[in-house]
């Protein structure tokens, strides 16, 4: 089944959209070949603004419809104690939320950007997609993360080449509650690196301290940089540590 095919079967959708690549480019498609679609954003503590900003400019490049569902996950005490299965609970809250939405506005077939190129055995919210019913057309219909790129550069889609982005809370160990002073502290500190033009990097919480991850063509940045970099995040961390492994992209 190819992807034009999987839309005529499934002609009302419901994009589960979080403003990366592989949701833009769902996204793209189900406009092209969907009779009816609209994109839904879950906007909880654990994504940065740049992310529903990602989303609403690609809302307005498409023309299509897109609302934006507040979500206060960590009034969840299984996603706020951070366990080891928390992405599986997230997203439990966030597809119930999705799904809540679309069949009120119609929908029955939700979909998600879930691709070839995933492995599932390291995707615990899988699970929670499975038990409502989502949809993964990309994998279903085996488009691969590079074809998932080319169709976005086509399509002239601004994230084309935007760096695979796990949420805030993967910046903090399993085990160590979460807490949104917390979260806001990791973002700040990941926008001002941002700033300085990193792109394949994160900033980890460490027993109070921040470990930098980095690309490797974010080595010679931080050199450039280290000074300005350390004065900003003594002000939130008690220390600051470079882990000198290079940084694969997630």
């Amino acid at each position: 089944m190819d992807i034009k095919e999987f839309f005529e079967k499934h002609g009302s959708v419901a994009v589960a959209f979080s403003g990366g690549v592989d949701s833009a480019v769902l996204l793209c498609l189900a406009k092209k070949y969907a009779k009816k679609v609209c994109a839904y954003y879950v906007k909880t503590q654990f994504q940065p603004q740049f992310e529903l900003d990602d989303a609403l400019e690609i809302r307005e490049l498409l023309g299509v419809e897109m609302k934006v569902i507040r979500l206060n996950v960590l009034s969840d005490e299984r996603v706020a104690e951070n366990p080891e299965n928390r992405c599986y609970f997230c997203k439990r809250n966030i597809f119930s939320a999705i799904c809540n939405a679309a069949r009120d506005d119609g929908f029955e077939t939700v979909l998600d950007g879930t691709n070839a190129s995933d492995d599932l055995s390291d995707r615990p919210g899988v699970k929670a997609l499975n038990e409502y019913g989502v949809l993964s057309p990309l994998m279903l219909c085996n488009i691969t993360k590079n074809d998932i790129r080319s169709i976005a550069r086509e399509n002239a889609l601004p994230v084309a080449d935007k760096p695979s982005y796990a949420c805030l809370a993967t910046r903090i160990p399993f085990g160590t509650p979460i807490e949104e002073s917390l979260l806001i502290k990791t973002e700040k500190a990941e926008n001002m690196l941002r700033s300085l033009g990193f792109r394949n990097f994160r900033v980890r919480y460490k027993n109070g301290a921040a470990l930098l991850q980095l690309g490797r063509a974010e080595f010679e940045l931080l050199s450039e940089n280290r000074e300005k970099i350390f004065s900003e995040l003594e002000k939130s961390y008690s220390n600051v540590f470079l882990d000198l492994r290079e940084r694969k992209d997630e």
